[in-house]
């Protein structure tokens, strides 16, 4: 039982460190765009009577174009994130060096708050302080509620992003590469939404949310918005002729 306690702690000591650093949102971001901009670029296109060739090269140009601006997108992100997070630990370090006093006051009270005995806190907070560095990692844990050795990575978000982007886009695209026309219509609908039913159960699992409710809602928005294209698609289509 203690080994499956330390495993249930270490594996949600690892999801939040994925959150925190960017990791987590970057790959869901990136894998579910992917999935949903290019099957709505290639239905779409399809439905306006573009030719195959048209509607794949649309596709790869798509694939690219929007793997290049998710990377980047998430770079600025995490970037400014752990910008904003390293001037507030900056700000900490300056206020630990003059009120190193009022600090361990607010650490003391916290610990005790959360239902240490006040002399344990004390006693804990006097020790830790005694290392600059150690007592600013707790003070900024647990009255700021900021990993202090966890703040981020840009380029692991961007990197993630836009493999996780690619990988989502060749989904919907694979079908065109082999066939044409509706058959190859349906196919991308259908792998898309079989990728989109196992994301959104995965998301749900890692969330410690209902599996199937995470999964039909995944289902829904990938459905939902290759018939919009669809149908924008048949308009112009008309138009167009």
């Amino acid at each position: 039982m203690n080994e499956q306690n330390t495993k249930i702690s270490d594996d949600l000591t690892k999801r939040a460190v994925q959150v925190q650093r960017g990791g987590a949102r970057a790959a869901v971001l990136g894998v579910n765009d992917g999935l949903v901009s290019t099957l709505c670029l290639v239905v779409g296109m399809a439905a306006a009577g573009a030719s195959n060739h048209i509607v794949l090269t649309a596709g790869l140009a798509g694939l690219l174009a929007g793997a290049i601006s998710m990377a980047a997108g998430e770079w600025i992100s995490v970037r400014s994130q752990v910008e904003l997070f390293e001037g507030v630990l900056d700000d900490l370090k300056h206020l630990i060096k003059r009120e190193p006093e009022y600090l361990k006051h607010q650490l003391s009270h916290k610990l005790a708050h959360l239902g240490m005995v006040h002399e344990t806190a004390h006693s804990v907070v006097e020790d830790v302080a005694k290392d600059n560095d150690n007592f600013l990692a707790l003070y900024s844990a647990q009255v700021i509620g900021m990993n202090s050795n966890e703040l981020g990575s840009p380029w692991r978000a961007a990197g993630l992003s836009f493999a996780l982007f690619t990988v989502g886009s060749l989904a919907p695209l694979a079908s065109w590469f082999f066939i044409g026309g509706h058959v190859a219509v349906i196919i991308s609908i259908i792998v898309t939404a079989l990728c989109g039913l196992f994301i959104g159960g995965f998301i749900a699992r890692l969330s410690g949310k209902h599996i199937p409710a995470g999964a039909l809602r995944q289902l829904l928005i990938i459905l939902g918005s290759a018939a919009v294209t669809y149908g924008i698609g048949l308009l112009f289509g008309v138009a167009i002729h």
